[in-house]
């Protein structure tokens, strides 16, 4: 190619190397990946597509390219992912916030809708702290906990509630679920979030590969049937909820029965709620009434 690379030359070719790595999304990754190599929003990128590339810039952008080729998440490659239209850090240490986890968020806002809202939050597994740091922002007057077995992933969730200004209103634990809180009775939950490892493991290898690859399989292993969070998780929620209180657990695909009927036994009611996509996402959990 003769003269300068424009940004343009450097969309058409990276879009096409995306593409042929299997990139769904390859015109707006390539975009977006230009973008960030530049310091530049994708507006301003927009705006002169025909300026041309500079050197130190090309550099950077081919060792973007490279990564997104190798099929590295494009989240993790530009450090951050929004979520419930706010804006977390993310690491290889947890699960990159996914859309359809939003549904526990807007599940929770139905549930307290027109009554007192949760005042003490708690989020197990929290990851980036992405379900906790959400549903402070919805409910200003609640303080939140996270726990999470990583530390770096304890780490990441303060960091991203330092960026949200809600460093106040969350504290963060390493430990082992519930069992590093072990709160008494007067220091239970109004709302208990929680997004379980859920993935049967035979099915781990055959995710696409950003996930099997990229993403920690502790944070997506679920035992055999992809039931043995829930397992442990299910009977301590009774000790953990307080009075009106409740519990929304994301679900994978086909799982809102066999966690439904853990429910059941261990004295729980709940219903299930959609995503966008009308996959039972979110399982809302109550003690069920006497």
């Amino acid at each position: 190619m003769s003269g300068p690379v424009t940004r343009r030359d450097a969309l058409a070719d990276a879009a096409g190397r995306l593409g042929t790595a299997g990139v769904e999304a390859a015109r707006l990754e390539a975009r977006l990946l230009l973008a960030h190599a530049l310091g530049l929003a994708q507006e301003a990128l927009l705006l002169d597509p025909d300026a041309p590339l500079p050197p130190e810039a090309a550099e950077r952008f081919a060792a973007l390219l490279a990564r997104r080729e190798a099929r590295e998440p494009l989240a993790l490659i530009l450090g951050r992912r929004e979520f419930w239209s706010l804006d977390f850090a993310v690491s290889p240490a947890t699960l990159i916030p996914r859309p359809e986890s939003e549904t526990l968020i807007e599940a929770a806002l139905a549930a307290f809708a027109g009554r007192e809202t949760p005042r003490r939050i708690l989020d197990l597994g929290t990851g980036t702290g992405c379900l906790l740091l959400a549903a402070l922002a919805e409910f200003p007057a609640a303080f939140g906990v996270g726990i999470d077995r990583s530390a770096a992933a304890a780490t990441l969730a303060r960091r991203n509630a330092a960026m949200l200004g809600l460093t106040g209103r969350a504290a963060f634990v390493c430990g082992d679920w519930a069992a590093a809180l072990a709160p008494p009775a007067d220091r239970r939950f109004d709302l208990v979030l929680c997004n379980p490892p859920y993935i049967a493991a035979a099915e781990i290898p055959r995710l696409m590969p950003e996930v099997s690859r990229h993403e920690p399989k502790t944070a997506l292993d679920g035992g055999p049937d992809g039931l043995d969070a829930y397992r442990r998780l299910i009977p301590d929620l009774p000790r953990l909820l307080a009075p009106g209180g409740l519990a929304v657990l994301e679900l994978g695909q086909g799982q809102a029965s066999s966690v439904g009927r853990l429910a059941t036994a261990a004295g729980l009611a709940g219903a299930a709620r959609a995503d966008l996509a009308g996959t039972p996402r979110a399982l809302v959990l109550r003690p069920a009434a006497p």
